[in-house]
């Protein structure tokens, strides 16, 4: 067991945890506690966007995705995800900024009512399963490691969780964003420090930059085929657009002091999210010069485990240290996040219309029990799932709100004609055309069950909206023609 190092962790997980209390100490009401007081200035609305995808999967599940088959193996994330919060600074966070709204399913019931604010607000808390448990499933990991495999990873999961659980539940959207903060410096600073040694260690950057080329790591379209692109645009959508309705995303931009910095906060934090990607991709591209024959080993039976192996066997003490920082920050970050989130959609938009009229103190606190409700569910999720990868984990939890929630949020921002029936129809033909095709072998593995969702979502909110009208228009034109022959024929 690396004692020292684990001490070290466990420290700094301390020392967050008790920023985090310090920020519960001015949550004052729901908006502190849900969006922090809508407040937050350019450089935490950056960092806090930033630390929304930068998890557990962008520094051990990318880099094991990519140097197994290179950018096309990477395009969900970080090239979907990166997009997402451009596409959300671009076109969706002054518009929703402007609303006052204190979450993204406040959005649907205003425009289409409480049927809808109901159905996305659980489809959208469905995705956060997989996402939440991808970053539960990191921290048993580094537990495991550090410990020397003497806390099992259900017991690594349960420790970490437990950490970060505690500063959630106290300082809300407020603490997470402080933290964040702090955790994004380190994790910057720790990651750029180890790649500057690993380049030095094998020998310079232009060997690993002719290593990536040598492998043809560098290519990012799919083969020319119908079937090649028609795999390629499902997996760059399901995160692209589909994380854009997702209370951690809106929760992070409503928390900006004004619309523009909401816009200027999410585009940049986007494409600050993409250029750093690359750097724990770097990194393990790197360890198959430094160490090349236990990386061929990690990488055919446990890819994830390429990054902490090298710290561990080839980085000084120091490197160490700041690796399993910015480790546990990009995770702890993650984590916090898609804590807070499902839960204040929970309450928000489904209690509150199960028990209306609650006061503002009622409110605060079912968002608490409903934070440690959702937790403990969620470990329970990852320790059954142990063995799946973090990256698939991941990529799994958007298809639901891109085929469910997506379509009648940009119908409902962007088109005057949406309709409460084809909002219903889209979400209704989506989500069941992702079950079937998730369900019935012979089909997902002919088509994308998450494209073909998003086409019947589209297909659905067009025939929903506009079939009615045209019918009515029909028997109004039915209906005069009728009248316009009886005065003709008493003429």
């Amino acid at each position: 067991m690396n004692t020292t190092l684990l001490a070290f962790v466990v420290l700094y997980l301390l020392v967050t945890m008790g920023i985090g209390m310090y920020a519960g100490t001015r949550i004052k009401n729901t908006a502190d506690f849900a969006v922090a007081g809508r407040s937050l200035p350019l450089v935490m609305v950056i960092t806090t966007t930033f630390a929304t995808w930068f998890g557990a999967e962008t520094v051990m599940g990318i880099p094991a995705k990519f140097v197994q088959g290179g950018l096309n193996a990477v395009i969900e994330d970080p090239f979907g995800a990166s997009m997402c919060l451009v596409l959300v600074g671009a076109f969706f966070a002054a518009r929703l900024y402007k609303m006052n709204l204190l979450t993204i399913g406040d959005f649907y019931r205003e425009r289409f009512g409480k049927g809808v604010e109901i159905f996305c607000s659980i489809a959208i808390i469905l995705s956060y399963l997989g996402w939440v448990a991808a970053q539960i499933t990191a921290l048993g990991l580094v537990f495991t490691i550090l410990s020397g495999g003497e806390l099992t990873p259900a017991q690594g999961m349960t420790i970490g969780t437990v950490l970060v659980l505690v500063y959630v539940l106290i300082g809300g959207m407020l603490a997470v964003a402080w933290t964040d903060f702090i955790q994004m410096i380190v994790l910057v600073v720790g990651l750029s420090l180890i790649a500057v040694l690993a380049a030095d260690q094998a020998g310079g950057a232009d060997k690993v930059l002719a290593l990536a080329s040598e492998q043809n790591w560098f290519k990012i379209l799919p083969e020319h085929t119908v079937n090649g692109w028609v795999w390629f645009v499902a997996a760059a959508i399901t995160m692209m657009f589909g994380s854009i309705p997702q209370q951690d995303v809106f929760q992070r931009v409503m928390a900006a002091k004004d619309a523009e910095t909401a816009r200027k906060g999410a585009m940049i934090g986007g494409f600050s999210y993409l250029l750093f990607a690359f750097v724990p991709m770097f990194i393990v591209a790197s360890s198959l010069i430094i160490m090349p024959a236990q990386t061929k080993d990690l990488l055919a039976n446990d890819a994830q485990q390429v990054l902490p192996t090298l710290i561990l066997t080839h980085m000084p003490f120091i490197a160490q240290i700041f690796f399993f920082g910015a480790l546990v920050s990009a995770i702890k970050s993650t984590s916090s996040a898609t804590l807070l989130a499902p839960s204040t959609s929970f309450v928000e938009n489904i209690l509150r219309n199960i028990k209306p009229g609650m006061s503002d103190r009622q409110v605060l606190l079912s968002l608490r029990i409903t934070i440690f409700v959702f937790t403990a569910l969620v470990l329970l999720y990852a320790i059954q799932m142990q063995g799946t990868s973090i990256y698939e984990l991941v990529s799994a939890a958007y298809q639901v709100p891109l085929v469910g929630a997506f379509v009648p949020l940009v119908a409902g921002l962007y088109w005057k004609r949406a309709t409460t029936q084809g909002a219903v129809l889209s979400i209704v033909l989506g989500i069941g055309t992702l079950a079937v095709f998730t369900f019935h072998a012979p089909w997902g593995e002919a088509f994308p069950g998450q494209l073909a969702g998003l086409l019947t979502a589209i297909g659905g909110m067009l025939a929903g909206s506009l079939g009615p009208q045209l019918i009515r228009d029909h028997h109004h034109k039915h209906h005069d023609t009728v009248i316009a022959g009886s005065t003709a024929s008493k003429a």
